[in-house]
């Protein structure tokens, strides 16, 4: 436990001093998409945060987009992982004039005006390539106000190693129950509510469920061991009041703080 002393992480006062847009300010006007570059615009000149998703592509470059398949966000359909970067660049996102950006040109977009957590999606399959590129772009970037975050304690486990300057957080919940996680075992699912992988992920924050955040885990690592607490995903006006009361930071969507 001497590695989790507070002194032992970095500041991430910057990381709670904004509301964060979740997936960028979208869906408040019209042809503004998630994980678009309208959305980071938007909320850029909100002055929010703003977090967005990567994956993997064909030929290993990571793109923020959010769903492992094309078929909700665009005319297209298949798996996101099966185009080229230049494929998906030329594919326009539903209902707006954006295309799907690369994780590089996203970085261009925002030019450190504000925070920016990367989420990277998993399968929870060890396959660490969208770790790796991922952890590289950001490493190019030193200075510009970033963290990642995961699902997947092997995610940021990987990070420890690649990306020891980067501050990383594990996003959870208290119970597994999404389809996206049927294919983990019960305990699998126990051990990550409980953050039975804390000592090898070893994260710098915490991001939890908006609706768990009354429970014992994400409680200790913020009045205990004294991490910041993000919470997610803050859409009433009710999940507002229980972020302010029981986190440190919220990820919002759906209304203009």
């Amino acid at each position: 436990m001497e590695a989790l002393a507070k002194g032992e992480r970095p500041d991430l006062g910057w990381l709670v001093a904004s509301p964060i847009a979740h997936r960028g300010l979208h869906g408040l006007t019209p042809g503004v998409i998630e994980n678009s570059g309208s959305a980071a615009r938007a909320a850029i000149e909100g002055g929010f945060g703003i977090e967005c998703d990567v994956q993997l592509t064909a030929d290993g470059e990571a793109v923020v987009f959010h769903d492992f398949v094309l078929d909700r966000l665009t005319a297209e359909t298949g798996p996101v992982a099966a185009k080229t970067a230049a494929e998906l660049g030329r594919i326009t996102l539903k209902g707006s004039g954006d295309s799907v950006l690369t994780l590089a040109a996203f970085l261009d977009l925002i030019g450190g005006r504000v925070p920016l957590v990367v989420e990277i999606k998993s399968r929870f399959d060890g396959d660490l390539a969208l770790t790796r590129r991922t952890a590289e772009i950001i490493a190019a970037r030193g200075g510009q106000p970033i963290v990642i975050k995961s699902f997947d304690p092997a995610v940021l486990t990987a990070l420890r190693e690649i990306a020891p300057q980067v501050p990383r957080g594990i996003v959870a919940m208290n119970a597994y129950d999404y389809g996206d996680y049927d294919g983990l075992s019960a305990e699998r699912k126990h051990a990550l509510a409980n953050l039975l992988h804390f000592t090898e992920s070893q994260p710098d924050f915490l991001s939890w469920k908006v609706t768990d955040l009354d429970s014992a885990a994400p409680y200790l690592c913020r009045n205990v061991v004294g991490m910041p607490l993000m919470s997610w995903t803050v859409r009433t006006p009710e999940q507002r009041d229980t972020a302010a009361r029981l986190a440190d930071q919220m990820v919002f969507e759906g209304f203009h703080p």
